[in-house]
């Protein structure tokens, strides 16, 4: 039968300046989001490949520990990414990902 095309929207970011808090926001549909798991990856402006943010459910990586919050709502099939005390390295194209399946 046909199915849904997946869709993953994000909102949010623009310029931030140094220090402050970037916030994005993810709504998702075509798919049963409370079934997935659902996570952030970025590619800087560099060139360099794609890097691992975190995901929910999910451990944050360590560099990211004391600085970043993934939270998710399923009952809005949405997933909101936060990370504080910005640095230049943080400068790049943020990504919503799902699961495979």
């Amino acid at each position: 039968g046909l199915q849904a095309a997946v869709e993953l929207q994000e909102s949010g970011g623009g310029l931030q300046p140094p220090g402050g808090t970037l916030s994005l926001l993810c709504k998702a549909s075509g798919f049963t989001f409370s079934s997935f798991g659902m996570g952030w990856v970025r590619q800087g402006s560099q060139g360099k490949g794609l890097e691992w943010v975190g995901s929910s459910p999910g451990r944050l990586p360590s560099s990211f520990l004391d600085r970043c919050s993934i939270s998710r709502d399923d009952s809005q099939a949405s997933l909101r990414l936060q990370l504080s005390s910005l640095q230049e390295q943080d400068s790049a194209t943020y990504y919503c990902a799902k699961a495979a399946g």
